[in-house]
């Protein structure tokens, strides 16, 4: 079993940043890719953004050039910087581990973008 603990959400303007951080405990594998998936009130989960053992990212069109995803393989922690930040990115952001058959999910964070 995999735990994951989110934290960084909130309340910010439309241009403005956040930072979300994510740490990852228990049976952690080496070989593993974190993201951070999001849903907004009557949309599906989608991805963000995701980021494997070795470094290789994956972007929504959405945040390109605007989301950045970072890991720290030895601490077990996925960040997403996020900027310019617009009313649409609003959602519950969950932190997404996987590795073989194992797949879980964070308690998930609110952001909120609004003037």
């Amino acid at each position: 079993q995999v735990q994951l603990v989110e934290s960084g959400g909130g309340l910010v303007q439309p241009g403005g940043s956040l930072r979300l951080s994510c740490t990852a405990s228990g049976s952690i594998s080496s070989i593993n890719a974190m993201g951070w998936y999001r849903q907004a009130p009557g949309k599906e989960r989608e991805l963000v953004a995701n980021i494997n053992g070795g470094g290789r990212t994956n972007y929504a069109e959405s945040v390109k050039g605007r989301f950045s995803i970072s890991r720290d393989n030895v601490k077990n922690t996925v960040n997403l910087q996020m900027s310019t930040l617009r009313p649409e990115d609003t959602a519950v952001y969950y932190c997404n581990y996987r590795s073989g058959v194992i797949n879980s999910w964070g308690q998930g964070t609110q952001v909120t973008v609004s003037a």
